[in-house]
């Protein structure tokens, strides 16, 4: 389980886009980088591969890593760390979910 997972709200800690806000489009190479929606924006010239295909210059996320990300408390709106803690469901089973540490705030839904 990891803390950051896709569509979750981060804001940037490091790097040309500090203090910008995003949602994570994905999580890659076992959850050490991720991609966040218009954040960390990379130029790629491209050739056209197929007919209807365009070529020229275009713009896409690219990868960063993980540390540099924060998960925005969904109460404050502020960045937060998060952490693990397991939580009796309605039918006696416990089940891992994430935390604010500073609040102890579930995330996640049970």
């Amino acid at each position: 389980m990891s803390k950051i997972r896709k569509n979750d709200l981060v804001a940037v800690l490091a790097g040309k886009d500090r203090g910008k806000t995003g949602k994570v489009l994905r999580v890659v190479a076992q959850g050490k980088r991720v991609v966040v929606e218009k954040i960390n924006i990379i130029k790629r010239h491209q050739k056209a591969r197929r007919a209807d295909e365009k070529a020229g210059i275009i713009e896409k996320e690219a990868p960063f890593d993980i540390s540099n990300v924060a998960l925005v408390s969904p109460t404050t709106g502020k960045p937060v760390r998060v952490g693990f803690k397991f939580v009796e469901t309605a039918d006696g089973q416990s089940k891992k979910v994430r935390v604010v540490h500073k609040t102890g705030e579930v995330l996640d839904q049970i």
